[in-house]
């Protein structure tokens, strides 16, 4: 701070001065702290309640591009299909008491659809999406989101003001009708008519809480193996195989334990928020192959009402296996009295950025649970209860190098 406070004022910059605390206490560090083997938070944990209170008014004192972006240095090849950064323009944002949260600017208005031309890995990223898609993740008791509220953030004296990035300060500039705006770094979209604006500095988004860092709680991403092609005309073998599940259950770690299931269950969150864009996944290392799959990045999520993509349910029509827990929630939110549709309305009016999702999008919910339980019954009618319906968290007795020709169990 002291050598940029130099730099800049030779640059004959202002730097806004804030205090730093540390609190032992505080939200941020006790989430962190809760984190299991299981879920990122416990079930009845208060302290996820007061994280979500504390980063609506949390004071920014620093912003500056996410790590992926640096590592593009703004150099991205435009020749590829799909563009590795800059179309949601994400930032991070650090509090006074040294909490770290992901800025995703907003797009998109709530009625807008992603139009039927648009591929899914193309698509913009919605700043609502990140926000339902964590309500939806507790009400369906995974607990694999990390905390998500939506803000208004003045990205004038909260981004720009306070930012130590020359090269985002850079693409900060104001617009013909006098609002703040600013670009993503990376080449492909250096142009104003990317630009996310606010009016005429406060903008609305997302925050979503930051994980510990790597060095505290390593993690790795690993490729799905329902991976979708991102080209505009290859087709991966899960596609064109019906089969294709059972040579995935005689790899490891698929072969034995929970993870294969847990993809399953991560499928179908994702089949209902309309989430094709789920490329890898990524857990602890620190629990080992029993560890959660964290449900990261999900703003490509309710992009279109109307339209339920059966794909994404793959790896559950494929592979006919579903946790016991999983089926149980599914089956009581889907009675009148425990509505999905209702549960996520009335829990979305928790957020200061109401209303987060449209009707058409809340109803959307229903509709595509259903489809999802009568996939689940199609398989119980053709194997019969017992092969389809497991029990939840039995241990893997599996390991890498003996799994050759393992079998799942159930």
């Amino acid at each position: 701070m002291k050598l940029y406070s130099l730099a800049a004022a030779l640059a004959n910059i202002t730097v806004t001065n804030h205090e730093v605390t540390y609190d032992p206490d505080t939200s941020w560090l006790k989430f962190h702290l809760g984190i299991n083997r299981y879920a990122l938070y416990s079930r009845d944990d208060p302290t996820v309640l007061q994280l979500i209170k504390d980063m609506q008014s949390m004071t920014v004192i620093s912003a500056d591009y996410t790590q992926d972006e640096k590592a593009l240095k703004g150099a991205c090849d435009c020749t590829q299909v799909v563009k590795p950064s800059g179309h949601h323009l994400k930032l991070a944002l650090k509090m006074r008491n040294l909490a770290k949260a992901m800025f995703k600017p907003m797009r998109q208005q709530r009625d807008e659809e992603t139009p039927e031309d648009v591929f899914y890995f193309v698509d913009l990223q919605r700043h609502n999406a990140e926000i339902a898609a964590f309500h939806l993740d507790r009400i369906l008791d995974f607990r694999r989101v990390p905390p998500v509220v939506g803000r208004l953030v003045n990205i004038t004296s909260e981004v720009l003001k306070v930012t130590q990035n020359e090269d985002l300060r850079a693409v900060f500039f104001t617009s013909p009708a006098n609002n703040t705006c600013f670009f993503a770094k990376c080449l492909y979209v250096c142009k104003t008519e990317y630009a996310a604006c606010g009016s005429p500095d406060l903008l609305e988004g997302s925050l979503s809480a930051y994980l510990p860092g790597l060095s505290i709680a390593p993690r790795i991403s690993i490729p799905s193996p329902w991976i979708r092609s991102y080209t505009f005309t290859g087709r991966e073998e899960w596609e064109v195989n019906p089969f294709y599940c059972d040579t995935i259950k005689q790899q490891y770690p698929y072969n034995s334990g929970n993870r294969l299931l847990n993809i399953i269950d991560m499928s179908i969150f994702d089949f209902l928020i309309g989430n094709m864009d789920r490329h890898h996944y990524e857990i602890f290392t620190k629990f080992g192959d029993e560890g959660f799959l964290l449900h990261l990045d999900n703003a490509r999520g309710f992009g279109k009402h109307a339209k339920d993509e059966m794909s994404i349910l793959s790896p559950l029509s494929q592979c006919c296996m579903i946790k016991q827990s999983t089926l149980l929630r599914l089956q009581l939110l889907a009675q009148s009295e425990f509505r999905l549709s209702d549960v996520m309305r009335e829990s979305l009016q928790e957020d200061s950025l109401r209303p987060i999702l449209t009707e058409p999008h809340l109803l959307a919910l229903d509709r595509r649970l259903h489809k999802v339980l009568r996939v689940v019954h199609r398989c119980v009618r053709r194997l019969g209860k017992d092969e389809v319906i497991t029990e939840d968290f039995f241990k893997s007795t599996v390991t890498p190098e003996a799994a050759t020709d393992g079998t799942m169990q159930r």
